[in-house]
């Protein structure tokens, strides 16, 4: 392995890239740690902390582990790219049901350049009323997470220091939309993916430190009935922790591969086609998307009977609330897990049917000529396309809900902290493993290009 990194770095032109990417994802970590001078910081420290054990914490952590971000800091960069995700999602759900983005899609570069000046567009516009939503819920709360030197007499913000805010944090998520379009092109590896995965890795010292920290204050115990970390609980997430990785590892790369062949054309005294190949179906064909919806939806009612309790209800609406919000509570409950899982499979099927199309994929196997063997190119082999993302989606879903509970199954019997247990399943793993193998996929085409043995080749 040491070897392998020696010829990476040997090599001038990949290891500009390696280096440039780098040099900017240094600069996003520095500036997620520039905070802004309205907000106090301490506060909103200690607002964070009793904030992880509600369910709108757990909704922001989710958001902040997607967008790259931190809930318990207000800095440049505290929107994160989430903005320019979720633009980017809108606009490929429009081009699912909207004719004209469809058409636009199917122009191939000239299109794709379209829709991505018009989804920097509508990230500036979603980082304004986010940016706006986020400081306005911060200003609302009764801790006091304003600074007082920027507020007036009358309790207010005052209005140059407030559009400041704004626009510093809209300008943080356009730098950092700017950073992953300059590793897209000059660095290695897919730039935004690249910035969510930094986001990621960055809590692992805070994970670590969770962990280890009971060892230093109690010392190292055999058993963790005191309440403490023993080496009983130490083994069993170490090996927990391994193996949930090798889990993902082999479903993200998992494949159904659907053989193929050309058809034999003559030209002249030569004969051309008739080669065999295989098509590659994912097993995990709609990622990541599934969970962050399932748990975004489920949060809702979760907020929504929390808030109907504060109002006391007695006799049947008291008793109805409480139960509604028992059933919604997160981890604690069969019927949260069976409905995170119901939904799993549900936005599963969804996100599949919407970027998988295989009418598209049947009609460019026959304009290339190649077809499944015992399948009628047209139709028939669009139908037979269909029947085994069906097949497999089901295994791909069960997979996402196994990963999607692990965390709240692990925190509440393990009895470690969801910043731990979120690193043995849900989002943020996916993510990093997903992200992990595109970038060794992306040095391993450098290093075959050369003649070079890729990362993974013994």
């Amino acid at each position: 392995m040491l070897e392998k990194i020696r010829v990476i770095f040997s090599i001038p032109e990949l290891r500009k890239k390696i280096l440039l990417t780098l040099l900017f994802l240094m600069v996003f970590r520095v500036g997620s740690w520039i905070q802004l001078p309205v907000i106090d910081q301490a506060k909103l420290g200690k607002f964070a902390e009793n904030l992880n054990s509600d369910n709108l914490g757990e909704l922001l952590n989710t958001v902040a582990i997607f967008s790259a971000s931190e809930i318990s800091q207000a800095t440049i960069f505290g929107l994160g790219i989430m903005p320019y995700i979720s633009a980017s999602i809108i606009f490929q759900l429009l081009g699912s049901v909207y004719e004209p983005l469809k058409k636009l899609q199917k122009e191939g570069e000239t299109g794709r350049k379209k829709i991505n000046e018009w989804t920097r567009y509508a990230t500036v516009i979603i980082c304004l009323f986010q940016s706006a939503a986020y400081l306005g819920y911060l200003a609302s709360r009764p801790e006091g997470l304003i600074n007082t030197a920027f507020v007036s007499s009358n309790g207010h913000i005052y209005t140059s220091w407030w559009l400041m805010s704004i626009l510093t944090m809209t300008c943080g998520t356009a730098f950092l939309m700017w950073i992953g379009e300059q590793i897209d092109e000059y660095g290695i590896g897919n730039g935004i993916s690249l910035l969510i995965m930094a986001g990621i890795v960055a809590r692992m010292p805070r994970a670590a430190y969770d962990i280890f920290s009971p060892i230093y204050e109690k010392g190292l115990q055999i058993s963790s009935d005191g309440g403490g970390i023993g080496v009983d609980k130490l083994l069993v997430l170490g090996f927990m922790f391994v193996a949930v990785i090798a889990g993902v590892v082999f479903v993200t790369l998992g494949q159904r591969r659907i053989p193929t062949q050309t058809a034999k054309h003559v030209r002249g005294r030569r004969q051309f086609g008739g080669n065999r190949q295989y098509l590659p179906l994912r097993v995990n064909q709609a990622g990541v998307m599934p969970i962050i919806f399932a748990s975004s939806l489920l949060m809702f009612p979760q907020l929504l009977f929390r808030w109907l309790q504060r109002y006391g209800f007695s006799g049947f609406w008291g008793d109805f609330v409480n139960f509604c919000a028992d059933c919604f509570a997160r981890g604690s409950s069969l019927s949260y897990n069976l409905m995170y899982i119901a939904l799993i499979y549900f936005f599963c099927y969804f996100w599949t049917a919407i970027t998988f199309n295989p009418q598209d994929m049947a009609e460019n196997l026959k304009n290339y000529g190649t077809f499944i063997p015992g399948h009628r190119p047209g139709k028939r082999t669009a139908h037979y396309l269909e029947k085994v993302m069906v097949r497999i989606t089901y295994v791909g879903a069960a997979f996402l809900a196994i990963v999607a509970i692990l965390p709240t199954v692990i925190s509440s019997y393990m009895g470690v902290s969801y910043d731990v247990s979120s690193f043995f399943g849900g989002t943020g793993l996916l993510i990093a493993v997903s992200v992990a193998f595109d970038l060794v996929q992306k040095i391993d085409s450098h290093l075959v290009m050369r003649n070079y043995t890729g990362l993974l080749q013994k």
